[in-house]
């Protein structure tokens, strides 16, 4: 069991696990588990982690289908600038590989952002914590387990 699903069992949310067979030599992991569980992109969600220009730390949400807006972003952290934050700090940071990045269980508990797209869906997918492994649990889950707030951050490609 990974930290996100040890979490969740901890939680008195409702979730359900999706295995598939993760393709080493593809690095488009969202895009990815859409096809391979048959989920429209748009109910598939990545975890990104920013750093802001006071050098701390933020996780942001998004469809797999759009592309995060760096300054929505700084504006719902109250900062002025954020930029994508690096593999390695990301990495130790959240105790996940990259693709394998979930909201749930991260080494390090951080301010969390979620589109407010995600407001529309009965249920979402988010990686379990490893590559191959999504949940599928509510958009209320985020805001119970990780009083994430939800503002428009994403745009699309």
């Amino acid at each position: 069991m990974t930290p996100a699903v040890k979490q969740l069992d901890k939680s008195t949310v409702s979730y359900q696990l999706h295995h598939y067979q993760h393709d080493k030599n593809n690095s488009h992991y969202g895009e990815e588990a859409a096809e391979k569980l048959a989920v429209a992109a748009n109910r598939i969600y990545k975890t990104l982690v920013v750093e802001t220009d006071d050098h701390s730390l933020a996780v942001a949400i998004i469809p797999v289908s759009a592309q995060l807006n760096l300054k929505q972003t700084a504006k719902a952290l109250n900062v002025k600038k954020a930029i994508m934050a690096a593999p390695q700090k990301v990495q130790s940071t959240t105790g996940y590989v990259l693709g394998g990045v979930s909201p749930f269980g991260q080494k390090k508990r951080l301010p969390t952002l979620i589109d407010n797209s995600m407001e529309n869906l009965t249920t979402v997918f988010v990686s379990g914590g490893k590559r191959g492994l999504e949940i599928e649990t509510t958009p209320q889950a985020f805001s119970q387990i990780l009083n994430a707030k939800m503002v428009a951050i994403a745009e699309q490609r």
